[in-house]
């Protein structure tokens, strides 16, 4: 059916099993490249997101990709009146579109190579399911924009909060953790604040979702199971900003840094993914790297671009 973006992108819904709120959908987008295509990226987005970035899209079908965006469950084109935004018990919860994506990828649309695009908590998601197929060749590379591989917080809070998770794990599953709002990172993308961005304010509000204590206990589970190490069987290429700051209310500084994410602990913790892993810091890029300012983004693309080349 056609997608929000408009009439160059189609829209498939995934059904799901139903859980414990009811019924369950996810959202495959899809961008055709002009000509017989070199393969596909399926593009997954973080934590209070969607796809929207249709620059994305148009530099890989440019590069004669075709492209699919995938709107995770209670997010974006997938999240239904009945859901709590973003709420999950566990990452594995998201396997099952990510199956499913690359099977229609796959098997509908005949795709032999396939790389799977992801930023923040998609990022970290991504890793632990391909982790979960290796063997199987369902892809052939990830690219991670940024993943959310540890908390951004100083050593003695994330301590505590390993400590605490036993009492967290007691709490209501839905109930919202007492955090202060920040707006920093939101209103540097926003075109109607201090970024060049439009997108559905609904759906990626500038303040951020509510933080469950189920969804952060689903987090920091994720991220010790990757600080063990995993085992992905493909290339991995990891790309983050070379700065972080720590930010609530927007400061000029916020569109040439991480203010979500700590770089150093990405680039500390990417090759607990696999054998094979790429590590680059950007200059001047922000937490998502494709919606930094445009000579930071190009390089990004660059990068991108180059080390595919090397690998497919």
């Amino acid at each position: 059916m056609p997608d929000v973006l408009g009439p160059d992108y189609e829209l498939t819904v995934l059904p799901m099993a139903d859980d414990d709120e009811g019924e369950v959908v996810a959202s495959l987008v899809r961008r055709r490249a002009a000509g017989p295509a070199r393969g596909a990226v399926l593009y997954v987005h973080g934590f209070t997101d969607y796809f929207f970035q249709t620059h994305l899209a148009d530099h890989f079908v440019a590069r004669g990709f075709d492209f699919y965006g995938l709107d995770l469950r209670k997010y974006g084109r997938s999240l239904l009146p009945h859901q709590t935004r973003g709420f999950a018990r566990s990452v594995t919860e998201y396997f099952p579109e990510i199956d499913e994506a690359v099977r229609i990828i796959r098997e509908r649309d005949g795709h032999d190579h396939v790389v799977l695009n992801a930023h923040s908590t998609g990022g970290l998601i991504a890793p632990l399911w391909a982790d979960r197929v290796r063997g199987r060749g369902l892809v052939q590379a990830l690219v991670l924009n940024s993943p959310f591989l540890d908390l951004n917080v100083p050593a003695p809070l994330r301590i505590a909060a390993d400590l605490l998770r036993g009492t967290l794990s007691r709490l209501p599953a839905r109930a919202v953790l007492p955090m202060v709002t920040a707006t920093a990172y939101g209103t540097s993308l926003h075109r109607g604040h201090h970024g060049e961005w439009d997108f559905d304010l609904e759906w990626k509000p500038i303040g951020g979702f509510p933080v469950h204590a189920a969804w952060l206990g689903a987090i920091r589970r994720a991220q010790r199971r990757l600080h063990g190490g995993l085992r992905v069987d493909v290339p991995v290429l990891v790309l983050c900003a070379e700065r972080g700051l720590r930010l609530r209310a927007f400061v000029p500084e916020a569109r040439e840094a991480d203010v979500v994410l700590d770089p150093r602990a990405i680039a500390r913790w990417s090759t607990s993914i696999g054998t094979h892993v790429t590590c680059v810091r950007v200059p001047g890029g922000m937490h998502d790297l494709v919606l930094s300012p445009a000579p930071v983004r190009e390089r990004v693309f660059a990068e991108m671009d180059r080390w595919l080349d090397s690998r497919l």
